[in-house]
């Protein structure tokens, strides 16, 4: 099957599975996948799965990305920090459907490579930095939306203080004996509001840079 092929057959399985924002549909449909997958996988880039990657991590399968995307509500005003970059793909698709994405990653070695992927492809509204997911981006706060793809043991609190007023923050957090689950978190006047969305299976999220490892 060709990518195209499997790209077509992608979307109507997204739709079958209840992604019904068209916006969302479409940024996947644009994206292309295999410039984010490994080398070996390239053949797989639009199967609905998670892929390995450089440094012991994955690129989340299309349906959890179309499902997070959706979740968060974006619009075209909307400011949006990424914690955990990543192949880059998931920001690339959030480029798409926001004035501006900041993406932060613990690995350099990811984080470089997401950043010449975006300047390839002329996604100029995504700022990249290296840095400690748990931290944030401070200095760029605060955000409408906050995205996360690893998986804590419960909502770093610098990292949701730097949600908007209204704002949304989509994680997945460990629920212990193995199991995680996705929530969404929204900022209001009289503090924060947790909703628990689906199952999910994402790397643990941890603290500080990363020791660098063989690609």
């Amino acid at each position: 099957m060709s990518n195209e092929t499997a790209k077509v057959k992608l979307i109507m399985d997204l739709r079958a599975r209840g992604i019904r924002s068209t916006a969302v549909l479409e940024a996947i449909e644009t994206t292309p996948r295999e410039k984010f997958v490994s080398e070996p996988f390239f053949d797989q880039a639009y199967a609905d799965q998670s892929l390995p990657i450089s440094c012991g991590q994955t690129i989340s399968q299309p349906y959890i990305v179309a499902y997070m995307t959706e979740q968060l509500g974006l619009n075209d005003r909307s400011l949006v920090l990424e914690v955990g970059t990543g192949s880059g793909y998931q920001a690339a698709v959030l480029s798409k459907l926001c004035r501006r994405v900041f993406t932060l990653e613990r690995y350099r070695t990811l984080s470089m490579k997401a950043r010449h992927l975006f300047e390839e492809l002329s996604l100029r509204n995504i700022t990249t930095i290296i840095g400690d997911g748990f931290k944030g981006w401070p200095q760029q706060a605060p955000f409408d939306h906050i995205i996360v793809t690893a998986s804590p043991t419960k909502v770093p609190k610098d990292l949701v203080e730097q949600l908007a007023l209204g704002g949304v923050m989509i994680i997945p957090l460990n629920q212990g004996r193995g199991k995680q689950a996705l929530f969404k978190i929204t900022r209001t006047q009289n503090g924060f509001e947790q909703e628990k969305l689906i199952d999910v299976r994402f790397v643990p999220m941890l603290e500080g840079l990363a020791r660098e490892r063989k690609v």
